[in-house]
């Protein structure tokens, strides 16, 4: 078999990012070169471009998925090296072009040096960003047909020295919404607001009462962090009163329940502060990410893995803050996510000048096989 080199393969998906639900380029780049890897089945748009691929070995025991992300966000890239994004106002600055780039590498080695028995399923996700790719997947005949007994998933972590891992038992990352709100009053002449309805006074308040809600301990299983993202209030008429706005807030809990007891909390506020200053609103949620919730057995064999092949590891004692989709998968089969260290000086994700380093696809490409063969053969 002839491999591709997989820092050239994961610049040239670099180049040419797309965002969520549109990634129908990536997946025939992937599919070109899984192909090359002879799995025993491949099967393409799946819960939307997805791709699966599947080595069985034909001898029974245990079928692991490893999940790989291949969206890209919305956002300007900064960077001026030869393989920067080609499109305006989209770019990795995730990483799920390396994501995708250490699954590529599973499946090369997979290829090379097959298990002895068990079935490994390799899930190039779509949509991953906006928290409605693992739902697509799960939801989709072609996938649920494939029985999973566990499943791993890696984000790189910059902040984390390169190829380091990082594991944790119990919660892994946040169960995460988003939401609008949105306000309708009544306009009227700047000079005679009395005859109007001006949201301004709602909107403070919410803003002071939903702060009020954050718990900010992260050793606490009420953690809670609420972020306001965007307010608008009005039109800029200066002869014109404000009649209607909005609101837009990130909501973050270790936990589902405590995210369900939050977003009633909030319904109950808006309700009572818009009913007292007579207002119509309406409440609209998005982006939902399930909690992480790591198997204690799955994150036992992520740590022997990485003792076998001597990497740096280590034991997180909070989980991380941003969500993740993958959360989803651990609601109906065992799994784990972990870190793999991106680099302790490495811009952190999101960021304009962000760029996955290719140093740490073997790292990726190693913990994954090695996993693969914990789970399914007796060394």
């Amino acid at each position: 078999m002839q491999k591709t080199n997989l820092p050239a393969f994961r610049q040239l998906l670099h180049q040419y990012p797309e965002i969520a639900g549109n990634e129908k380029e990536t997946a025939k780049r992937i599919y070109a070169e899984l192909i090359k890897c002879n799995p025993t089945t491949i099967i393409q748009n799946v819960g939307g471009y997805g791709i699966v691929a599947i080595f069985d070995t034909g001898i029974k025991g245990k079928t692991i998925l490893f999940r790989g992300d291949m969206d890209a966000l919305p956002i300007q890239e900064v960077n001026e090296f030869a393989y920067k994004s080609k499109f305006e106002g989209v770019s990795h600055k995730c990483g799920h072009d390396g994501h995708s780039t250490i699954l590529l590498g599973l499946a090369q080695k997979l290829a090379v040096a097959p298990l002895k028995k068990g079935r490994t399923v390799l899930l190039f996700q779509p949509a991953e960003e906006i928290g409605q790719g693992a739902k697509a997947v799960i939801n989709d005949t072609k996938f649920a047909k494939i029985k999973l007994d566990i499943a791993f998933a890696l984000h790189n972590v910059p902040g984390y020295p390169k190829g380091q891992i990082v594991y944790k038992k119990g919660a892994f990352n946040p169960a995460v919404i988003s939401l609008i709100l949105r306000f309708q009053g009544l306009k009227t002449h700047a000079a005679e607001q009395e005859n109007g309805i001006n949201p301004d006074v709602a909107i403070a308040s919410l803003i002071l009462k939903i702060k009020s809600l954050i718990h900010p301990d992260l050793t606490s299983p009420d953690f809670c962090n609420i972020t306001t993202i965007y307010t608008r209030l009005g039109s800029l008429d200066y002869g014109t009163a404000a009649g209607e706005g909005e609101l837009h807030y990130t909501i973050r809990c270790w936990t589902g329940p405590k995210l369900a007891e939050t977003k009633n909390k909030i319904l109950n506020i808006a309700q009572e502060i818009c009913t007292d200053q007579q207002l119509n609103y309406d409440i609209e949620w998005l982006h939902y990410f399930a909690a992480t919730a790591n198997d204690d057995y799955a994150v036992d064999c992520i740590e022997k893995s990485a003792k076998r092949l001597n990497f740096d590891h280590v034991q997180k004692p909070t989980p991380f803050k941003w969500g993740e989709d993958f959360g989803l998968f651990t609601e109906f089969v065992a799994g784990a996510m972990f870190g793999l260290g991106a680099g302790e000086i490495t811009p952190p994700l999101h960021q304009p000048d962000y760029d996955f380093p290719d140093e740490i696809i073997p790292y990726g490409v190693a913990i994954f096989y090695e996993l693969s063969k914990v789970i399914n053969e007796v060394v």
